[in-house]
């Protein structure tokens, strides 16, 4: 099916925009219905309501993320006092930044 530019009405400003013809095929091959808001809505809108699109724009499922629970462990390499974000066991050690660092770059690579 051959597309080509329509000018459609945003339903929040009013302001015509332009569907482009990339952007029909786009639509159509997913099963998408045509925009019902300009370029600039859409980005508000997504705004809003805290995502923005994409793996980067925030929030995602449920909103903004709740703050990490940190926990005060000691290293077990150099002792010194550091916060890791999950509960230390007794069974397996625990590394502060400098020493976790190190472990890893010590390592083989596979």
């Amino acid at each position: 099916m051959a597309y080509s530019d329509k000018t459609l009405v945003c339903v929040d400003c009013g302001l015509e925009f332009t569907f482009s013809a990339a952007d029909q095929e786009f639509h159509a091959a997913r099963g998408y219905q045509d925009p019902k808001r300009c370029p600039n809505c859409r980005q508000a809108r997504r705004s809003e309501r805290g995502g923005g699109g994409g793996y980067g724009g925030g929030g995602g499922y449920g909103g903004p993320r709740a703050p990490r629970t940190m926990y005060d462990a000691v290293c077990s390499q150099c002792g010194a006092q550091t916060q890791v974000p999950f509960q230390p066991r007794e069974d397996r050690p625990v590394y502060c930044d400098d020493c976790f660092s190190k472990q890893r770059a010590s390592r083989p690579r596979w």
